[in-house]
């Protein structure tokens, strides 16, 4: 009779199974290592596991692990060196061995070790087992886990990315910028919207997908998988894709030339709506499990509530701004004698629609008024009481009133609203043909100059309180404050929302403005184009924008009779020595050098009066006579009705002597009335009347 039982079973008395035999059927067995002698006795079970013949087992431990590559007995070595040495009674390990048919086996070990009084290891038992399915088992369960929780990363991710999606371009910059397929675990995506009737490919993302361009915009009708997916709200999962081109001969231009192996054709749908639909591309996919499947329906239901919510919020967004363009003027008017630039940029959150506006008013002779403001708010009402305040300060401005009483007529307007907000605004009338401005201010940032030389000033206008609150409190005095502008100079409004960040104080940012507006360009349009890149996406993002740049012609004479012109504040203690250097700047660069030291000198000292006996700035003009003489002519003007008067200073005196300077370093010099004061003058140059 033959015994069918695996080496080395044996059967207890009574023909039950013994405890031998037991850990045989689960290939397991038992080993004795002696240290001492080196040798290792390993029951039949044991070597079996090992893949050992019993009959010609040597029991040496070289021999037993010599199924195993070098790195797992090195491995194996080194678990048993560790525990040894580190005086520890037992140890654990798996290790891989090659069967006689190539498969591979997993093996456990487990063992004791024995030691003397001393501490010394001389002996190890334990048992060793198959753990092959055991292993395999744990391997399945930890691939199963990796990649549902590769799913539900992939879930995650991609829902924070579109929670951020405000609009419909913002949806498309999550899915087709960087890391935006390997959110979606894909090699390439096409995204579509269903628009009239057609449906519009508005993203592509993905190697070789340039060339499906020629179908971006199709009707809405079978032909192609994705419409098709659209109109059945059914998904299409292929895996071939050169399979699936058969099926559609539209398609069929592209076989070979795409390089992916597998696509899912996902519909979009939120609240029973069909917006449009999506593909994504596999390079090497070859089956979709159920588990994918509803991965990439449930992605496909995150991109299509983002892109809902970014539909409504662009249409919201259309309405708001074309409710904000009618509240804002149309057009510029042109001006003579200078250039204007406006921009205006609404808040990145909520639906763009503010209170900030700006305006520029043609006013009689010549003149011009401009405005910028801000109502309290940020929504429709606050844009719809900008519009009606702008237009009654347009009609205010535009009836010939004065600055103050423009500003007082608006605050007893929006007071008569019946509405809580309140507006602040700077108004200022210019005259461009000789630059003076009349400005007034209604608790609003005042206005920057910059000056010829890049110089940025930051005069003092006198204020008032915000529009409508003034005329709560019965305080409608709105002080005006005179500026000048010389040739090439330029006056820059803008609302807080430019130079104001949270947290920080206002003042730093009307200084970076100042930095920013001096090494801008000097042409408004494109010294407005660098402040709007330089802020808006700085800290000028919460809030709405409204900036006005308004430049006088520079006057910059001839190459044969050149000219420059300088307004000298009479707070800025830099003034008189900047314009000093200036002049003698220009002479040498137009090769007058002969003349600067007494250029400079009156320079210092007509200047030096204004600022010294007069209540203002002063504008100092420098050119060169054209020929047949020519001379370097310098002039002062103030707004000082009083005339230099000639004096006799005594030896003591410290001053007086201003005029006896002319007379010696000019040919010629003299005083004339200009507008509502006087401009001195001086030729110094050779002699002859020009």
């Amino acid at each position: 009779m033959t015994d069918n039982r695996e080496p080395g079973a044996e059967r207890a008395h009574g023909g039950e199974i013994g405890p031998t035999e037991r850990l045989a059927m689960n290939r397991t067995g038992s080993f004795d290592w002696d240290l001492d002698s080196g040798a290792i006795d390993v029951d039949v079970a044991g070597l079996l596991v090992f893949g050992q013949d019993p009959a010609t087992f040597d029991t040496r431990p070289a021999t037993l692990v010599e199924r195993l590559d070098q790195a797992e007995r090195e491995r194996l070595e080194g678990v048993i060196k560790e525990a040894l040495t580190s005086g520890r009674s037992s140890y654990a390990a798996h290790f891989r061995l090659e069967r006689d048919d190539g498969s591979e086996q997993w093996t456990h070990v487990q063992a004791r070790i024995l030691r003397d009084r001393d501490g010394r290891a001389h002996r190890i038992v334990g048992i060793v087992r198959d753990a092959t399915s055991e292993v395999t088992h744990s391997e399945f369960v930890m691939e199963l886990e990796r990649r549902r929780q590769r799913q539900t990363d992939m879930v995650e991710r991609s829902t924070r990315a579109m929670s951020r999606a405000v609009t419909v371009d913002d949806v498309t910059a999550a899915l087709t910028g960087p890391g935006g397929l390997s959110r979606l675990g894909a090699d390439g995506l096409a995204l579509g919207l269903v628009e009239n009737g057609s449906l519009n490919i508005i993203a592509l993302s993905g190697e070789s997908l340039e060339m499906l361009d020629d179908l971006r915009v199709r009707r809405l009708e079978s032909g192609l998988p994705l419409h098709e997916t659209v109109l059945s709200g059914r998904p299409l999962f292929t895996s071939s894709f050169q399979e699936l081109i058969k099926g559609y001969p539209l398609l069929a231009p592209f076989a070979g030339r795409l390089p992916f192996q597998a696509a899912a054709y996902l519909p979009l749908v939120a609240q029973a709506r069909t917006l449009g639909g999506m593909v994504l591309f596999y390079r090497r996919r070859t089956v979709f499990s159920a588990d994918e499947r509803n991965l990439s329906l449930g992605l496909a239901a995150i991109v299509a509530q983002s892109l809902q919510r970014a539909i409504l919020f662009d249409e919201e967004r259309e309405l708001a701004t074309g409710l904000q363009a009618t509240m804002l003027p149309r057009r510029i008017p042109r001006i003579e004698g200078g250039e204007i630039a406006v921009r205006y940029h609404s808040a990145w959150s909520g639906r763009q629609v503010g209170g900030d506006w700006y305006d520029v008013i043609p006013l009689p002779k010549g003149r011009v008024g401009i405005v910028v403001g801000d109502v309290q708010g940020h929504d429709t009402h606050a844009a719809a009481i900008m519009g009606q305040l702008r237009i009654a300060l347009r009609a205010y401005a535009g009836e010939g009133h004065a600055p103050s009483t423009v500003l007082a007529r608006a605050s007893r307007f929006l007071a008569e609203l019946d509405t809580e907000r309140f507006a602040t605004c700077t108004y200022a009338q210019v005259d461009l043909g000789t630059g003076t401005a009349r400005a007034v201010r209604a608790g609003h940032l005042g206005p920057l100059i910059r000056h010829t030389d890049g110089r940025v000033g930051m005069p003092k206008l006198q204020g008032g309180l915000p529009l409508g609150i003034a005329s709560v409190f019965e305080d409608e005095e709105y002080p005006e404050t005179r500026l000048d502008l010389v040739p090439g100079e330029t006056l820059v409004m803008c609302t807080d929302g430019l130079v104001e960040e949270p947290g920080t104080d206002i003042g730093q940012g009307v200084d970076a403005l100042a930095e920013a507006i001096g090494a801008g360009p000097p042409g408004a349009e494109a010294l407005a184009d660098h402040l709007s890149q330089r802020f808006w996406e700085r800290w000028g993002a919460g809030d709405d924008v409204a900036l006005l740049v308004l430049r006088r012609s520079p006057d910059p004479g001839t190459t044969r009779a050149p000219r420059i012109h300088q307004y000298i504040h009479q707070a800025d203690p830099e003034g008189l020595s900047e314009a000093r250097a200036v002049v003698r700047r220009a002479l040498r660069d137009w090769g007058m050098r002969e003349h600067a030291d007494d250029a400079e000198l009156l320079t210092g000292e007509l200047l030096g009066n204004v600022l010294l006996h007069t209540e203002g700035g002063a504008v100092l003009t420098l050119e060169v006579l054209p020929e047949p003489v020519r001379r370097v002519r310098l002039t002062v003007q103030d707004r000082s009705s009083a005339w230099p008067r000639r004096r006799t200073p005594g030896e003591a005196a410290t001053s007086g002597r201003g005029l006896l300077l002319l007379d010696a370093l000019s040919v010629r010099w003299g005083v004339e009335p200009r507008g509502e004061g006087k401009a001195v003058w001086c030729e110094i140059g050779p002699a002859g009347r020009p």
